[in-house]
């Protein structure tokens, strides 16, 4: 099966994990995948640059650079590298991240089997410096319903590990400006037009979260974007009025709440530690 590998790259990326991260796509890979779209989102600098030329030299044509001249941001970026993919199934990937030797052989086989699924991905397990510390599972749930149920409250799908079809999400307007939830605003659109959607209950990709990322994401943008969350909801009819508005106040006060504590509670609550296996 044809399919192409979605990535934005920003010059604040560490050559070192943009080279892991196309080890995990290229090297490593069970299946390779047939063409890789690589947006610079404006300039990357020289050790960026000498590290894309490394891998243009090395995989070849499949390796297609889309350069825009200033940065956009990650939505812009990805729509315009959904307009250079060749094909209609397009698999996401960041430039930090390391995806599991199988990911793709399992998502083709998946695609294979639902042929009605338009969009789904897989659980991740985070980590901090080394991938050998990747002990922290973040799960979605995996059916349709149960997706339906989680995405009034939360985010649904793990970005960097989702697989789907150009053509739906072209057809919905693409990935639209919404601050720090480009994705999950994309995600209730597919489900709000009843298109069909699932996760693998499969790990597909250890996500790197070092330096309290999760415990930055608080103050007043998070909360503008929390109300455009909330308005997004009501017009596609996700969820009732009334709880709606519930979990905007919910969420709303979490993003007030100071970074250590809302550090642990993400790590409490939100995540699942889970026992390494020799």
């Amino acid at each position: 099966m044809n399919f192409s590998i979605l990535i934005s790259l920003y010059y604040k990326e560490n050559p070192k994990f943009l080279d892991q991260c196309f080890e995990s796509i290229w090297d490593s890979q069970m299946t390779k995948p047939t063409e890789i779209v690589l947006v610079l989102d404006g300039p990357i600098g020289e050790e960026l640059t000498a590290c894309v030329q490394k891998w243009q030299s090395k995989i070849g044509s499949p390796l297609k650079v889309v350069p825009l001249p200033q940065n956009v941001g990650l939505g812009k970026a990805l729509n315009e590298g959904l307009k250079q993919c060749s094909y209609n199934w397009v698999f996401r990937m960041d430039t930090d991240d390391i995806c599991t030797s199988d990911r793709f052989e399992k998502q083709i086989k998946f695609i294979e089997q639902n042929p009605n699924v338009v969009l789904f991905g897989g659980q991740i397990l985070e980590f901090d410096q080394n991938i050998s510390d990747a002990d922290v599972l973040k799960a979605v749930p995996t059916t349709y319903e149960q997706i339906k149920k989680f995405a009034q409250n939360r985010c649904p799908f793990n970005h960097m590990t989702v697989a789907y079809k150009r053509d739906v999400i072209l057809s919905l307007g693409g990935y639209q400006h919404h601050l720090f939830m480009e994705d999950y605003n994309l995600w209730l659109r597919v489900i709000g037009n009843d298109y069909q959607v699932a996760n693998l209950p499969d790990v597909l990709l250890y996500a790197r979260v070092g330096n309290g990322m999760h415990a930055r994401r608080k103050g007043f943008q998070y909360i503008k974007s929390e109300k455009q969350l909330l308005d997004l909801k009501k017009q596609l009819k996700i969820q009732s009025p009334f709880y709606a508005n519930m979990y905007f106040i919910v969420r709303s006060t979490f993003r007030l709440m100071p970074a250590n504590l809302l550090g642990k509670i993400y790590n409490t609550f939100l995540r699942k530690k889970v026992e390494k296996t020799e």
